[in-house]
């Protein structure tokens, strides 16, 4: 089993708290213009009703890995990428997980089903930080379920089409195979942007083991999955390069996510760099690096724009005259992290720059020796 740390009430809170802006209770928001348009295609086009599930983001662990198919060592069930509450329960990794309980609820289903659900929301990881990660994305999955007539590889690659020309109309595309537990045929779903290929979404048709653990014979039931992060979708459509800037409340901001026309640049705002050169226990691991610095700076958080680590140096490899002045214990690593700070909506101070810095330098430092330079 891979390593498991549980979140603390603190934790939990705030990451509940973040809201879901695909979700219209939480005011209008371009997210659930691309999320509506996306399911509008794929109704048109398949010609069965779409059923959108809106589900709680606390989910058994079962159901986010094992009733999936992931294996019971795979590396993303570790407390480096998900955030577990108890060995049984945790914040959904993929909106995926609400799929088993779902299919549950066919069993009973009569001949000639043929269906899409829906799953959007939010998902929880730990991710690095820059312009284009956060650790709270949004999330779609589709799956079409039939016990009718069998969906196969054509169909498949049907309903990527229809996704890729929903959220950006006139794109070139390709597909290239991918592994996924809970599918065959898998496919990763690029499409071209200013000549660079980016990934849009990732598919493939619904495992047999996934339909057996629900009690659905393969031999008569068949599905098509389709994952897509929202944030990416419309970070493509409208031409965004930050993605703090779709939680933005910059007022240029704010009417720009009101639709999905294309993104007129809002005022950049200076960028500060600080670096921090850190003692930690093991090698640098960037996605635990920007977890730990997103839950001390919290609110804060959005001003960091980029952690990435520059360097980094195990104990046994540093000259002596460095060791001893970090007084760097064996084993562990001495690593050179830069910041980028950058407000949306005004200018950070060096002061201000400089107490945030020192903040995530006492969150991530585990050495004895500190170096602060906030007065």
């Amino acid at each position: 089993m891979s390593h498991l740390h549980y979140l603390s009430p603190s934790e939990l809170s705030a990451a509940l708290a973040v809201p879901d802006l695909t979700d219209p209770a939480q005011g209008p928001h371009a997210l659930q213009l691309i999320l509506n348009e996306i399911l509008d295609a794929v109704r048109r086009d398949a010609g069965v009703p779409v059923v959108e599930h809106r589900l709680p983001p606390l989910v058994a662990t079962a159901d986010n890995y094992d009733r999936l198919g992931y294996a019971a060592d795979d590396i993303t069930r570790d407390s480096h990428y998900s955030r577990h509450l108890s060995p049984s329960v945790m914040l959904r990794s993929h909106t995926s997980a609400g799929i088993p309980g779902l299919l549950d609820q066919l069993r009973d289903a009569p001949a000639g089903h043929d269906q899409i659900l829906a799953l959007p929301g939010l998902v929880y990881r730990r991710d690095v930080i820059d312009r284009t990660h956060v650790g709270t994305p949004h999330q779609v999955d589709l799956w079409r379920l039939t016990n009718g007539p069998r969906l196969g590889v054509d169909d498949l690659h049907r309903l990527a089409r229809t996704v890729v020309t929903a959220v950006l109309p006139g794109a070139r595309w390709r597909v290239i195979p991918a592994v996924h537990p809970y599918t065959s045929h898998g496919l990763q779903v690029e499409v071209s942007v200013d000549g660079e290929w980016l990934e849009l979404a990732e598919c493939g048709l619904a495992g047999r083991t996934v339909l057996t653990r629900s009690d659905l014979d393969p031999g008569l039931w068949s599905g098509l999955a389709l994952g897509l992060g929202l944030d990416r979708a419309l970070m493509i459509r409208k031409g965004i390069a930050d993605i703090r800037l779709l939680r933005s409340r910059h007022p240029e901001a704010v009417r720009q996510l009101g639709d999905l026309e294309p993104w007129q640049p809002v005022s950049a705002m200076p960028a500060i760099r600080r670096d921090i050169s850190i003692v930690i226990d093991e090698a640098p691991d960037p996605e635990l690096l920007g977890d730990l610095a997103r839950a001390e700076l919290d609110a804060d958080a959005d001003l960091l724009a980029d952690l990435a680590v520059v360097a980094d140096t195990a104990a046994g490899e540093l000259p002596p005259s460095a060791a001893e002045r970090l007084r760097i214990g064996p084993g562990q690593h001495n690593a050179l992290i830069r910041l980028t700070w950058q407000a949306l909506d005004r200018t950070l101070t060096d002061a201000e720059a400089n107490a945030l810095r020192d903040r995530v330098y006492r969150a991530l430092h585990r050495g004895p020796v500190q170096e602060l330079i906030a007065s």
